[in-house]
């Protein structure tokens, strides 16, 4: 009876209601959840924190102090008169050309010259708290936050005065998703550190100065420039009603300005005032005084005004050849540097005040252009201007690649950033292709030396399924020559322009080796897939032709021991800031060994001294001068590249639509450098013609025998000298012949 009690009481003890079991479940899974919850958070609010903490480390301040200077870049050359030790650092360099918007008007204000009652309306109508806070107003910028997120039909803006002069200033102006958050995010480090940096009174300057006020047709920044042609008036004159007349414009100045829409603006006016009057800024008095003021609006420039700056209307005419390619060198930089489009840098560039050190020699480019323009350096008699449509191009650069002058046509120049034919035409560099593309790789690679006997005979190629011997030898005149079968030097076939040396060596190195030298050594840009062929890279039958650039920009090789630098126009780009965001490497490629350059350099020389060499009408008096001719097909372009010891350079001369040139009317492309450039040349009269280009020791100059190209013994009785390398000479000649 015990024992059956007992258990009973045991049943009752360990019995559990169902409903407590579910309860108890219940909880156990909302803690669990409540749990998770939190961990994931704090897993979120770690991985947020580390995020946002990874911009507060990398975020910079925001400079202020050279704002005023942000609508001008100015494109600069080194004053050749300057000396380091003597002369104040200011004149280092002379100014070049300014570059503005010319659509975008911008004039400084100091911060004396604005009224209070400016400064009071666009502080009330734009950031209430802007003297209380530290640049960021957390509660409008919480509620931007989340309508990232949660969009709604009213856009929060939640900017300070502060964060919007930063964005002014930056141009950093993602709006949505991840951008958008991100740039807020560095928008807020940046205005806590700019306050921490400058005081109220500097950021107010800075944003009134800023601030975009335009029109649908006119482009204005700043409260200066806004008054001039709102108001015909300096900003210093400014009243309550014209203040308030310009504050109520920042929503939307193009929508809310008093000339495209008064009732709009009439409107925003009145919102303004409304918040001065409430922050006690402004009297009921002034107030209604204000609202009820006739504006008397211009909507046009003052130019008597000295609010418009004479150096900021200055007409500096169209820019120079140089000028063109110094711009479009720069975007690419800023562009690359930004990891922005080309159109994006464009805009930075005319926006930015940058400052640009260019290459340029001033006296060289004006020369250059002068004489580009006179007719009789073309011509071999007086010819009319009607008749005389012949093209040209010229550049020159140092050793480095720094241009130091370009001419992309023969008339006076009368717009900004056209065609150049230097700079952007492609025409066929005819036997100007030579060096580049056969000698020279095949010296590099000893399949020849300076006295290297061939014969003057095709080689034979398959052409439409047939085979035939090419190429064809071309006289001066244009007349095909036949093939005289003989032995001939290296240096005389170079000379004499023959086409079936440089076939012969192609096709021991394949146009493939060729064509890839061209474009990985060299760095030309315009080639295509079908130039890895021969005519391509023989005489020059390329695709799309070559830049005179990059032509004369490859040939440096020969004055400078082997080295290919980038072609540049600009050797530095620093912003309004100071922050040098550009600066010329001395980084280069060796594209062929300097004992190769230098052979190759002695032997373009006979080009120029032989009775019978292509380019002897260049030949100066006083300058070492070597180089090579090109004639392309039917004598469509003919080019001329020649090295001085200062300065390579090249030019071009062709029709705007190809045809033949007529010789008889014309002078010999050499003629024609030598008249544009020749007294430039000349006056390099510091080097000697036997010690201009230093030979490095790695070459000797020997003498050879001119019956065998071996090196001449005792027993040879006719000989002349040459240039070989110390690893590669021929054997010796111990006559018989």
């Amino acid at each position: 009876m015990e024992q059956a009690k007992k258990k009973t009481k045991r049943k009752k003890k360990g019995s559990t209601h169902p409903a407590v079991r579910v309860l108890k479940i219940i909880g156990t899974l909302l803690l669990s959840i409540f749990l998770v919850v939190i961990i994931t958070c704090s897993i979120f609010a770690t991985v947020l924190t580390i995020y946002v903490l990874n911009f507060a480390d990398t975020t910079t301040t925001v400079s202020l102090e050279k704002v005023s200077e942000s609508s001008i870049t100015r494109f600069v050359y080194e004053n050749a008169d300057y000396n380091e030790e003597e002369d104040d650092p200011s004149e280092q360099y002379e100014l070049y050309y300014a570059l503005k918007n010319e659509q975008k008007h911008f004039i400084w204000a100091d911060y004396e010259e604005l009224p209070q009652c400016l400064i009071d309306a666009f502080v009330y109508t734009e950031d209430e708290r802007f003297y209380s806070h530290d640049g960021v107003d957390f509660k409008r910028t919480f509620a931007a936050f989340v309508n990232v997120f949660l969009p709604t039909d009213r856009v929060f803006g939640g900017s300070t005065i502060t964060q919007q002069t930063i964005k002014n200033l930056t141009d950093d102006d993602a709006r949505d998703g991840v951008a958008g958050i991100e740039r807020k995010i560095r928008e807020i480090f940046r205005s806590i550190n700019v306050e921490k940096t400058y005081t109220k009174e500097d950021i107010i300057q800075s944003y009134l100065n800023v601030v975009p006020l335009g029109t649908w047709t006119e482009d204005i920044i700043g409260v200066q420039a806004a008054a001039n042609y709102f108001f015909g008036k300096d900003v210093s004159d400014l009243d309550l009603a014209e203040s308030a007349c310009l504050a109520g414009m920042t929503s939307a100045p193009a929508a809310n300005n008093p000339v495209d829409d008064p009732e709009a603006n009439k409107i925003r006016q009145k919102y303004c005032l409304d918040h001065m009057l409430e922050n006690g800024a402004i009297s009921e008095q002034e107030y209604n005084e204000a609202l009820n003021e006739e504006l008397v609006i211009t909507g046009n420039w003052d130019y008597s005004s000295n609010t418009v700056y004479e150096e900021e209307m200055e007409d500096q005419g169209p820019t120079s050849y140089f000028m063109d390619a110094a711009i479009d060198q720069t975007i690419d930089k800023i562009a690359e540097e930004a990891g922005i489009t080309y159109e994006e840098a464009s805009a930075r560039l005319y926006d930015g005040g940058y400052t640009i050190v260019t290459t340029v020699d001033i006296d060289m480019q004006k020369k250059v252009e002068k004489e580009m323009q006179d007719a009789s350096n073309f011509t071999t008699y007086s010819m009319s201007a009607d008749k005389d449509t012949l093209w040209s191009g010229f550049i020159a650069m140092d050793y480095q690649g720094n241009v130091k002058a370009i001419v992309g046509g023969r008339d006076e120049k009368t717009d900004s950033r056209g065609f150049s034919t230097a700079y952007n035409g492609m025409r066929s560099p005819g036997s100007c292709i030579k060096p580049i593309a056969s000698y020279a790789p095949a010296l590099d690679q000893d399949l020849m030396t300076w006295s290297t006997q061939f014969v003057d005979e095709p080689i034979e190629i398959t052409e439409d399924g047939e085979k035939k011997k090419w190429p064809v030898n071309y006289s001066e005149t244009g007349d095909s020559a036949n093939w005289s079968y003989k032995n001939m030097f290296t240096w005389d076939m170079l000379s004499r322009s023959l086409n079936t040396l440089p076939a012969q060596l192609i096709e021991q190195m394949t146009p493939s080796y060729s064509y890839n030298f061209l474009k990985e050594k060299l760095d030309i840009t315009t080639l295509t897939e079908s130039d890895a062929d021969y005519s391509p890279v023989t005489v020059g039958g390329l695709t799309q032709g070559l830049r005179l650039e990059e032509l004369v920009g490859a040939y440096m090789i020969f004055g400078n021991g082997g080295r290919k630098y980038e072609v540049n126009y600009i050797s530095s780009i620093t912003d309004a800031d100071g922050n040098v965001i550009f600066e010329k490497s001395d980084g280069y490629k060796q594209a062929v060994s300097d004992n190769t350059a230098y052979i190759m350099n002695r032997m373009m020389r006979t080009v120029i001294d032989q009775e019978n060499g292509t380019g002897r009408y260049a030949k100066l008096s006083k300058t070492d001068l070597v180089g090579k001719t090109g004639t392309s097909s039917d004598w469509f372009d003919l080019s001329f590249v020649g090295c001085t010891p200062d300065y390579v350079s090249g030019i071009w001369i062709g029709y705007e639509n190809p045809e033949t040139i007529p010789t008889n009317e014309y002078q010999n492309i050499g003629a024609i450098w030598k008249n544009i450039f020749g007294d430039v040349a000349e006056k390099e009269t510091h080097h000697s013609f036997e010690d201009t280009f230093p030979m490095p020791e790695s070459v000797q100059k020997l003498t050879y025998c001119t019956k065998t190209g071996k090196l001449a013994s005792r027993s040879c009785s006719s000989t002349a000298t040459g240039y070989y390398k110390t690893t590669n000479t021929p054997e010796y000649c111990y006559g018989g012949h």
